[in-house]
């Protein structure tokens, strides 16, 4: 037996001892010591570049459409606590090849520069896959939002949102902002609210940014959208049952066991509608401070109220509290969903994880290196760039009520509601039988913005996997290494390049 072996070996046992709160150890940084392990940037150049192998495209195209157009670097102050505060936040801008240019902005206190232009790629190639007509960006503030007060927080935001809307860098036509980690419907309404008072006569003003609360011009739907998406994903996939042989899964959802890292609100969100619309058993969570393990199912639901009310899960009543849980990603499972951080599946664990199928409801939760480890290993992973494209496809439904000005379904909701009674009438008096109110009650209904919101995400979400799908099954006959990633980014790519094309490019 090799090093390599035994070291395996002496991992699972502490696993083992770990769960079974045998075995106490210091927290394994997510972020790999690795010096192989490429950066997140590199990740997502190294992916492109194994993508356009695959393509017939010529070297200056390809150059202008992987590199980062531009990116403003802001460093401002704010008089917070009797003392001048400096923060530093950027905007990035990778391709606008559609405009208005779209992408969320994140507050962490580990946000820089190359995080922020990785993402904005993304951001183009996510909305490329899902057909959305936006160009990648993507913004980021280096701050701690626990660390300050709600209306300190505010003030924050409102000095940073001034100086991307000065430079139009926010804008309804140019730059449409979102929320992402560490942002919300608060914070989205802020900076709603600054443009507007810096753009009094602008009447498309709350088209400026998504994911807005619905009194500040917000859709229903929104806030769960990621995370529905990947649940969308996730029954997209199996569909299937030539995609559930390549991953060795049986047919159904019901049952399948699922761990989820992070339970913020893409990874709450889908897991709870994996759990209560399709049966699946949520055997461990995995936050920062302490995770869950039960073989026999986690109540999500449960598991989020006592995370907000204690600000943890230890002494959660109904799964094993694992104060260190990053080892809790080597479990066996159906499915591993990733909903947090970048880099959490790396080198260092790639080999051990045993899922089948991972779905990326995270921006780059699997590195380059380990993607390819992965694939070696025949698991099958679900890309981000197309998995946690929820948010984007109902933000564009944000931006389009916003810019037209009326809620969705208002005007025809009631006229559908009067044509659908008038043919159970005709029914039930052609037949001399009554339709049960259950029936009757669902059909008649029409179909208000909510229900439009989900059926459109629903209708994007299986179209591009339909395409992904295609071209993998094309492919992965004669070249092994051609999965649903480089699917993902082939057709991405290819629209991109058809866009600079007829821009005379």
């Amino acid at each position: 037996m090799n090093f390599r072996c035994v070291f395996v070996a002496m991992r699972r046992i502490r696993v083992t001892l770990l769960l079974n709160g045998m075995f106490d150890w210091e927290e394994e940084s997510v972020t790999n010591p690795n010096t192989n392990e490429l950066s997140f940037r590199d990740s997502v150049n190294t992916l492109f570049d194994r993508a356009v192998t695959h393509m017939d495209l010529s070297p200056g195209l390809t150059e202008k459409i992987r590199v980062v157009n531009s990116t403003y670097t802001v460093r401002f102050g704010v008089k917070l606590r009797g003392d001048i505060k400096t923060f530093t936040g950027y905007r990035s801008v990778h391709s606008e090849h559609a405009e208005p240019v779209k992408g969320g902005i994140r507050y962490a206190d580990n946000v820089h520069q190359d995080e922020v232009e990785a993402l904005a790629a993304l951001m183009t190639y996510k909305c490329a896959i899902v057909e959305v007509p936006f160009g990648g960006s993507k913004g980021g503030l280096r701050i701690n939002p626990r660390e300050w007060e709600p209306e300190e927080l505010e003030r924050i935001t409102r000095r940073f949102a001034f100086e991307l809307i000065k430079r139009d860098l926010i804008h309804p036509s140019q730059n449409v902002p979102a929320p992402d980690m560490g942002t919300g419907e608060r914070e989205m309404a802020w900076i709603a609210d600054q443009y507007h008072r810096m753009n009094t006569t602008d009447i498309d003003a709350r088209a400026c940014v998504t994911g807005k609360p619905l009194n500040a011009g917000g859709i229903r739907g929104r806030v769960e959208a990621t995370g529905r998406g990947v649940q969308y994903a996730i029954k997209d996939f199996f569909r299937y049952s030539d995609d559930l042989k390549v991953a060795s899964l049986s047919e159904g959802l019901g049952g399948k066991r699922v761990i989820v890292q992070g339970l913020g609100n893409v990874g709450y969100h889908a897991s709870m509608f994996l759990q209560e619309e399709d049966d699946c058993k949520i055997t461990a969570i995995i936050e920062y401070n302490g995770s869950l393990h039960n073989e026999d199912g986690i109540d999500v639901k449960k598991a989020k109220q006592f995370m907000m009310e204690h600000g943890s899960f230890e002494g959660f009543p109904d799964a094993t509290f694992v104060e260190h849980g990053s080892a809790l990603l080597e479990l066996e499972c159906d499915i591993l969903i990733p909903a947090a951080l970048e880099g959490v599946i790396n080198l260092e664990n790639a080999d051990r994880i045993k899922a089948p199928l991972i779905i990326e409801a995270a921006n780059g939760p699997i590195t380059a290196g380990a993607d390819e480890i992965l694939r070696n290993k025949g698991v099958v992973i679900i890309p981000d760039m197309y998995a946690n494209a929820g948010g984007v496809t109902v933000s564009y439904f944000e931006w389009v009520k916003n810019l037209s000005h009326i809620r969705f379904g208002r005007m025809q909701r009631r006229e559908e509601e009067a044509r659908h009674r008038m043919l159970i009438d005709e029914i039930e008096t052609a037949t001399g039988k009554k339709l049960s109110d259950a029936f009757k009650d669902r059909y008649i209904k029409g179909a208000d913005e909510l229900s439009l919101v989900r059926s459109g995400l629903d209708d994007t979400m299986r179209g591009a996997y339909g395409s992904m799908r295609e071209m993998w099954h094309q492919k992965r006959g004669k070249h092994p290494d051609f999965d649903l990633r480089t699917a993902a980014y082939v057709i991405s790519i290819g629209r991109v390049a058809d866009s600079y094309r007829s821009l005379g490019l």
